[in-house]
């Protein structure tokens, strides 16, 4: 089969012919990839960010948004079979240890990121297992929904946390409308009687946020300021899907007194004196992805249509110029790449 994989870092990746993945276990399912989507997450992992975090030998193959058609299940799977049109959590978890018990997926303590630190969907077949599928509704094509896979459910469990501290009337700022951002707006809009303020200094991202419902869409032009005027005195929450490049500074200065900044995005560094948290009285809130019931409501949720993704699709072969685009602001929403 055809994969995109990483050989050396800082390079372009390249397209490899692989054996296709054999199941190796009981609960096994190997997956025939309808789409992967591009994450900003990718272009770290190229860049080398990850290599101290991740113990992952060169070269394998990225992709950790998937989603498509089961081709083969082990011999005790028992919730999907072949041809089922599926998305798959990007954690393949043990299902034993305490994280899973919890229900917290992405606590795993045995658990395997395909695309991270073994190989992931950037191909024409996945392996992954039976815990980590949900069966897509009727009419669902899996090309139009694999960013849900992470994209989705990391904004999923950022914008649910942000709804359930927000009161109706209250504002709530959301950073970097791309591939994440535009999915969390919706959500919020679903979940919450909350003001939401997207800021991006993209005209693209802009003009999704205006059609997606945003309350005030902000601009690169003095967005704090721009924020602190619009909410009289900052948000309650903010939510930063950037967190480099200047936005992890930018979101605490929009904050309130006793305001929530809820981090998703990284590359920057988040430094605060400690008087400054004292008397603000903040918070800072790491969220990490989401767990499979957050994916379940999500995909709910798209199903009803209240939350629809904004997707620019690429071949296969088209790789390295579809993650051009997303490092250069070029897409409207959430690149996928199909296989060929």
């Amino acid at each position: 089969m055809k994969a995109a994989r990483l050989h050396e870092y800082e390079q372009p990746l390249q397209l490899d012919t692989v054996p296709e993945p054999n199941l190796a276990g009981h609960h096994d399912v190997v997956v025939r990839v309808g789409g992967a989507g591009l994450c900003r997450t990718d272009l770290h992992i190229i860049e080398g960010i990850w290599k101290q975090k991740v113990d992952v030998q060169l070269p394998y193959t990225l992709g950790h948004e998937n989603a498509g058609w089961v081709e083969a299940v082990g011999a005790a799977v028992q919730s999907v079979g072949p041809g089922d049109a599926v998305i798959v959590h990007p954690l393949r978890t043990c299902g034993f240890c305490a994280g899973c018990r919890r229900g917290e997926d992405m606590y795993c303590e045995n658990g395997l990121f395909p695309g991270i630190n073994t190989d992931g969907g950037f191909a024409d077949y996945l392996l992954t297992s039976e815990r980590a599928l949900i069966k897509l509704a009727e009419g669902i094509d899996p090309i139009d929904v694999s960013p849900y896979a992470d994209a989705g459910i990391t904004a999923y469990r950022a914008a649910k946390k942000a709804a359930r501290i927000l009161q109706p009337g209250d504002s709530a700022v959301i950073i970097g409308v791309g591939g994440l951002g535009h999915i969390a707006l919706q959500v919020l809009l679903n979940l919450s009687a909350a003001r939401v303020i997207a800021v991006d200094p993209s005209p693209i991202a802009q003009q999704l946020a205006k059609e997606l419902g945003a309350d005030e869409v902000v601009g690169g032009d003095r967005p704090v300021e721009a924020v602190r005027e619009y909410t009289r005195g900052g948000a309650h929450v903010v939510i930063d899907f950037v967190a480099e490049r200047g936005a992890e500074k930018a979101a605490l200065r929009m904050l309130r007194q006793g305001g929530t900044h809820i981090v998703v995005g990284y590359g920057g560094t988040i430094e605060v004196p400690a008087i400054d948290v004292i008397f603000s009285e903040i918070s800072v809130v790491g969220s990490l992805v989401g767990n499979y019931t957050e994916l379940c409501e999500l995909m709910t949720l798209n199903a009803q249509g209240k939350v629809k993704l904004h997707t620019q699709r690429y071949r296969l072969d088209d790789v390295n110029q579809a993650i051009d685009d997303l490092d250069h602001g070029r897409i409207r929403g959430r690149g996928v790449l199909v296989p060929n």
